[in-house]
Formats: C-alpha cells, sequence, structure tokens
C-alpha cells in the first residue's frame, strides 16, 4: 500500500519520510490547488529525502487547458526540473470540449522522457472519466498512475472510483490513485469498499486539517494502519 502525502517546503517533507510516508506530492500555492514550485524549494526537497518526490508541473490556476505559451512555460520549467535531477512530476491537461489535450500531453511527455508522470486531478474534470482513463492507458508506459476522486469533488460516494479500479484491472492501465477529501471519519469505510493500492492526502493528515499547521504523525499512523488492514 502506497501513501501519498502533499508537501510544500522542506521541513514537511523530511517529518513525512519519518512518518512513513512512502511518496510525496511537492506544490507550491495549494490554496490554488497546487502550482509548479520554485527550483530552489524542489532542490532542496529532492536532495533531502530518500522517498520519492513528484514534482507539480502547472503554471497557473485558471483550468487545465493550455495554450501554446503555457505549453512553452511547462516545457521550460521541465527542462530545468532534469538538469536538477528531478524524478517525478504531476502534470494534466484538458482540451476545451473536456476531454484528454493528447497533443499537449504528447509533448510534456516527451520532454519528460523516463520521469515517473502522475496525471492530476484534471482528470476529475473530464466530461467522460471512462473514456479519458481509455486515453491515458494509451501512455502507460510513461503515466504511473491517475489521481482521483472519481469525479466529485471530494471522495464521498465510491461506486465512481470502484467503476475505474475495475476499469484499471480490466486495461492494465495506470494505477488509481485515490485522492482528494480523504478524513478520518470517513476513510475505513472507503478504504474498505475500494480496497485501491494508492492513496493520495492533503489536510487529512494535518493537525487541525489546516494546511498551515504541520503534518500529524498520529494520523499519517491512523491511515497506515487502516490501509494496511484492508489488504
Amino acid at each position: 500500500m502506497i501513501l501519498e502525502v502533499i508537501v510544500q517546503h522542506p521541513e514537511e517533507a523530511r517529518d513525512a519520510e519519518r512518518y512513513g510516508v512512502d511518496r510525496l506530492e511537492l506544490v507550491t500555492s495549494i490554496g490554488e490547488g497546487g502550482l509548479t514550485p520554485s527550483y530552489g524549494m524542489i532542490q532542496r526537497v529532492i536532495k533531502q529525502v530518500k522517498i520519492p518526490v513528484q514534482v507539480m508541473v502547472r503554471p497557473h490556476s485558471r483550468s487545465f487547458v493550455y495554450t501554446e505559451e503555457d505549453l512553452q512555460i511547462i516545457k521550460e520549467d521541465l527542462g530545468v526540473m532534469r538538469k536538477i535531477g528531478v524524478q517525478g512530476i504531476v502534470f494534466g491537461c484538458l482540451d476545451r470540449n473536456g476531454n484528454i489535450d493528447e497533443q499537449t500531453l504528447h509533448q510534456v511527455l516527451e520532454i519528460a522522457e523516463d520521469m515517473d508522470v502522475t496525471f492530476h486531478r484534471a482528470f476529475d474534470g473530464a466530461k467522460d472519466l471512462k473514456s479519458a482513463y481509455r486515453t491515458l492507458t494509451k501512455y502507460k508506459h510513461q503515466i504511473s498512475r491517475v489521481l482521483t476522486s472519481g469525479g466529485q469533488e471530494a471522495v464521498k460516494e465510491t461506486a465512481p472510483l470502484i467503476t475505474l479500479m475495475d476499469l484499471q484491472k480490466e486495461l492494465d492501465g495506470p494505477e488509481i490513485l485515490v485522492g482528494s477529501g480523504l478524513k478520518q471519519p470517513t476513510f475505513k469505510e472507503v478504504a474498505h469498499a475500494i480496497k485501491a493500492n494508492e492513496y493520495h492526502f492533503g489536510s487529512g493528515v494535518r493537525v487541525d486539517g489546516s494546511f498551515a499547521k504541520p503534518i500529524d504523525e498520529a494520523k499519517v499512523k491512523w491511515f497506515r494502519e487502516v490501509v494496511t488492514s484492508e489488504v
């Protein structure tokens, strides 16, 4: 079972690793849903932890539809990330019709080359999640996982996620990384129903449920115990 946690700076990254987190998602501007961190921040984090770090690649929070200028910024960011040793990225894009923007995705993956790629919750904005997942399966040699709440603002109903889990097995596609709104009061029920291999946590593992507060070691251990019990 993989527990992934959002971090915003080196101290949080070190804490998360010490508390037994398996993988990090490094972002800035979490209030806007997470944007690309500064190069200095990225360097310090990836040098100070041994667990995998997935770095957010998102130039703005206006939408997941990117212009040619946006794409050039993304490419330049990726070029620098490769130079400073980034091994994994988090990226997602849609076209104006609510489909996966394959033209943009293809160009990003070309530059990413052997980086480990998570397709983020832009996926949940797709007009047809099953069709979008089938599209991403074509790129499974580079896209390792898809972060999703099953098209919901936060994970509440489990049926959409179970449908995606079934599709993952059918297509042998990217791993379904379940995330958004995972909290202690409802998590046991969610984990029991979905039985996913990977879970993504944000404010749910924080003191007082706030990104302004530190990661709570007791909460991380509690979530770990729950997912382990569902194996």
